[in-house]
């Protein structure tokens, strides 16, 4: 039996939807694989995996329940397979771990992300729960009764989800910080492959991993799975200012390429050096997004390294309604115009996108085009999903720029931690 990659907690509600779950090809497969709760799913999308590290999706049809394992071998065999021998494999070194979750009154989500945290595979770890200027006690009440002595909630009263994650940070015991969402479930190897993404090169500061879609049962959802592409890749990569790759032409601005909030790890004393994430982006802030963008591009600036690590897998619930989808398209390009404010205003990003700008204004333009075709809804969704919400997007990067002036105005600052303690914050 097969089980869904997150729990269903509803029924599909169009004819589209899409099981979604995971299959390790080195185990032996009978005749057909069943599927768990795949009721009202006529398709299955699969992540392939050999062991721990994943070879690609594939999609398949569900005929009683079940796959089969015939049509997932021809799957399999057609997936065109990338070698990464050429990256270092890593010291197989398993360093303590803080895992940290910023939420804010989503109990009955934090339940099941928590819940998959504290099942991961690992010999050392503690979870740090940070309550972002909850309106009631609901989390701290929740996590205070967990009898696991490795979870403690610390509260954080300031609204903002980097003002969250520098509380995260100074709360934690241990050097390497692992950061995720509360709608998610991370998979049970997944700080095996954050180590491994760490250990790879000493100079490593951010490990990120691949965020897939863990459920597609509304058009909404479907939208996003295609707008976003946090599981495009499955090639680990190492990510340098000193050697820009050839096949990402507008390097170090294509941060989409580096991951998403929901998974990523950093080194806790770098992240102090650097001063931490800025206050002024991200949910909750007017900006409503962009800090993560921010963190990885300030990582390869400082001329650290950044791995892309695929093994490392976070399953994501997407926002399953018209007026959340909007919502959250307004908020990530406010968040994107306002980080690109953060460059446009800093000295030495400035020269550096010009000098880019210059040289690749060709691929600049090619990708510019390509984002508002992706932002715009295909033909078999647009009825179902808010008009012009690739429209209402793309016109809010041109927002974000006032955004951030508004959260500075707030007094939230770039570099709150530069002059901190780093000693951890244990209550």
């Amino acid at each position: 039996m097969l089980k869904p990659a997150l729990p269903r907690l509803k029924s599909p509600e169009w004819d589209g939807a899409v099981w979604i779950g995971d299959v390790d090809i080195e185990v032996e497969m009978p005749e057909s694989l069943a599927l768990t709760d795949a009721e009202g799913y006529a398709r299955a999308r699969l992540l392939i995996r050999r062991g721990m590290d994943p070879l690609g999706f594939v999609e398949l049809p569900i005929v009683d329940l079940a796959v089969s394992a015939d049509d997932l071998i021809d799957a399999v065999r057609r997936l065109e397979v990338t070698d990464s021998d050429a990256l270092p494999e890593g010291t197989g070194a398993q360093p303590p771990i803080t895992v940290v979750v910023c939420t804010k009154d989503r109990i009955d989500h934090l339940r099941g992300a928590l819940a998959s945290v504290l099942a991961v595979d690992y010999p050392d770890f503690e979870v740090v729960v940070v309550d972002n200027a909850s309106t009631t006690s609901a989390t701290v009440d929740y996590v205070e009764a967990l009898t696991d002595p490795r979870v403690r909630v610390v509260s954080e009263p300031i609204a903002g989800l980097s003002r969250a994650r520098n509380t995260g940070l100074r709360a934690a015991r241990h050097a390497i910080v692992a950061f995720t969402d509360d709608d998610v479930a991370v998979d049970a190897r997944w700080l095996d492959a954050v180590a491994r993404g760490f250990s790879r090169d000493a100079q490593v500061t951010c490990v990120s991993g691949i965020v897939p879609s863990g459920e597609i049962r509304t058009q909404a959802q479907a939208y996003f799975d295609r707008r976003v592409g946090w599981a495009s890749s499955v090639t680990p990569r190492i990510y340098d200012l000193a050697n820009p790759p050839a096949d990402v032409p507008l390097f170090p601005f294509q941060v989409g390429m580096y991951g998403t909030g929901a998974n990523f790890a950093v080194r806790r004393d770098r992240m102090f050096d650097l001063g931490g994430f800025d206050e002024a982006l991200g949910v909750g802030s007017p900006t409503n997004g962009g800090e993560d963008l921010d963190m990885f591009f300030r990582v390869l600036m400082a001329g650290d390294k950044l791995v892309y690590e695929p093994a490392s897998i976070v399953w994501h619930r997407h926002r399953d309604d018209s007026d959340a989808l909007a919502v959250q398209a307004r908020g990530y390009g406010l968040g994107l115009g306002a980080w690109l404010a953060t460059v446009a205003t800093d000295r030495a990003s400035a020269t550096l996108a010009l000098r880019v700008a210059v040289r690749r204004a060709g691929s600049a333009v090619r990708l510019s085009a390509k984002m508002s075709k992706v932002a715009s809804p295909p033909d078999d969704l647009a009825a179902d999903l808010p008009d012009g919400i690739g429209r209402m997007e793309l016109l809010s990067i041109a927002k974000g720029p006032g955004a951030l002036r508004r959260s500075r105005r707030e007094g939230r600052v770039r570099m709150p931690l530069l002059e901190v303690s780093r000693e951890p914050v244990l209550d």
